[in-house]
């Protein structure tokens, strides 16, 4: 990577991580319910080594462009991406439960109290900023909160859970007022950016993660469980009618905002199948997961592409 690429070289590669990670979480499930090949264990291990390559390259980026990076934790846009880095650690920590516990274990007591850091960070500078406008306000905001859900499901094989309750709550106690802020935003407000359409999917993964995370740390699924997961549902089917307005976005990195919510929800619905045995959660969980192979293939050529045209790590307007 030349000099001014590096320079320019965005927060916003961990969502692809978060996107792999989610899909190879999704995999795993669909391998439990269809018993085929466990495709996810070699594929886990190329997330993880690519996790590491962006990572070491964004090290890179601070220890010579130390002014960009602090830029990226100050800009009420790019601010809320930075908590994709410990994201990224604990779904790989999530992904790797299945794969090898001790790098599973190793990820989540390095992702779970760098995102408590990175949350507090975030939430303080957005209380203490005085320029942040509404138009600022997207659903990449949900980022930060979103990952305290996160930690419930990694964690419950290495804490206690009353430490798991703690992450758990932020998330949910942050979630509705969000909702509420962004519905405000959208109604009232000029539309997102062309750039951060494909993040309006983010609304889907609160409810989803949500619901996994408190299956993790209840065991059962009891009428809150059904309110989140059914909200997932109702949000999924809000963002797929709005097809249209998706088909005609050109390719950014944010496309890889489309493949870690329909994860979420995918495995979301795999735990109610689970509990209910109902064949109306095996389909819908196939068909989701069906369509987030075409969407990673798809993806992952555009960016592939991208890359190669030097179409990223370009300086932003």
């Amino acid at each position: 990577m030349t000099t001014s690429r590096l320079k320019h070289f965005p927060i916003s590669f961990f969502s692809i991580i978060m996107g792999l990670s989610g899909f190879i979480i999704a995999m795993q499930k669909f391998e439990i319910i269809y018993k085929t090949f466990k495709l996810s264990h070699p594929l886990g291990y190329i997330d993880l080594t690519l996790f590491l390559i962006i990572l070491l390259t964004y090290v890179l980026k601070f220890i010579k462009y130390n002014d960009e990076v602090k830029g990226d934790f100050n800009h009420p846009i790019r601010m809320a991406f930075v908590p994709t880095i410990s994201i990224s650690m604990l779904l790989l920590s999530i992904a790797f439960l299945e794969i090898d516990a001790s790098i599973s274990k190793t990820l989540f007591f390095i992702g779970a109290p760098l995102h408590l850091f990175f949350s507090l960070n975030t939430i303080t500078k957005w209380v203490q900023h005085t320029n942040f406008q509404i138009q600022h306000f997207n659903p990449a905001w949900f980022i930060p909160i979103l990952g305290n859900l996160l930690v419930p499901i990694a964690g419950t094989k290495f804490i206690s859970k009353e430490i798991l309750w703690f992450f758990f709550s932020i998330g949910i106690a942050f979630y509705l007022p969000f909702l509420t802020m962004l519905l405000y935003r959208i109604i009232f407000h000029n539309n997102l950016p062309e750039k951060l359409m494909p993040t309006l999917f983010i609304l889907i993964a609160p409810p989803s993660v949500g619901l996994i995370a408190y299956f993790k740390l209840t065991e059962g699924i009891d009428n809150f469980a059904r309110i989140l997961y059914y909200f997932a549902l109702f949000t999924l089917l809000l963002v797929f009618s709005q097809y249209k307005m998706f088909t005609k976005i050109k390719f950014y990195l944010s496309w890889w905002a489309y493949i870690f919510p329909l994860s979420a929800f995918s495995v979301a619905t795999f735990v109610m199948l689970n509990n209910t045995k109902l064949i109306f959660f095996k389909t819908l969980f196939t068909a989701i997961f069906l369509l987030i192979i075409l969407l990673v293939v798809i993806i992952s050529y555009k960016t592939i592409y991208a890359i190669s045209k030097k179409q990223i790590c370009i300086e932003e307007e």
